[in-house]
């Protein structure tokens, strides 16, 4: 497997919420996404959901907990547990979640990403 350049995978694509798969671990995505406004209410029953922030910030809203990210940060999402994800600004982000995860979780609606679309 070749080096990935985080940057210039981000250059490839545009659009908010549409996570891209940059490289495989197992059964390990690993997923660049571009976020801005807000997300939908979701969880993932069946497993964790790592954020990474590359650049800019975002906050992730749970029932109980707000948890701001700056660049340089992440935060693991524990399985089962709602969260909203959102950002003001542009945020570049990389996802760490098991192949095949939807991204919003068990309902699936206006955005919802396709799943396993390289870059």
């Amino acid at each position: 497997m070749a080096k990935i350049n985080i940057d210039e995978k981000l250059t490839k694509f545009s659009g908010h919420w549409s996570p891209r798969v940059v490289a495989e671990m197992n059964d390990y995505q690993f997923k660049l996404v571009k976020i801005q406004g807000e997300f939908v209410w979701h969880n993932h029953v069946d497993t964790d959901e790592v954020f990474i922030v590359v650049k800019g910030s975002m906050g992730i809203e749970m029932k109980h907990e707000n948890i701001t990210l700056n660049e340089g940060e992440m935060y693991v999402v524990p399985k089962g547990v709602m969260h909203k994800p959102y950002a003001i600004e542009e945020c570049h982000v990389m996802l760490v979640e098991p192949q095949g995860v939807v991204s919003t979780g068990e309902e699936e609606g206006e955005l919802t990403a396709e799943n396993d679309v390289w870059v």
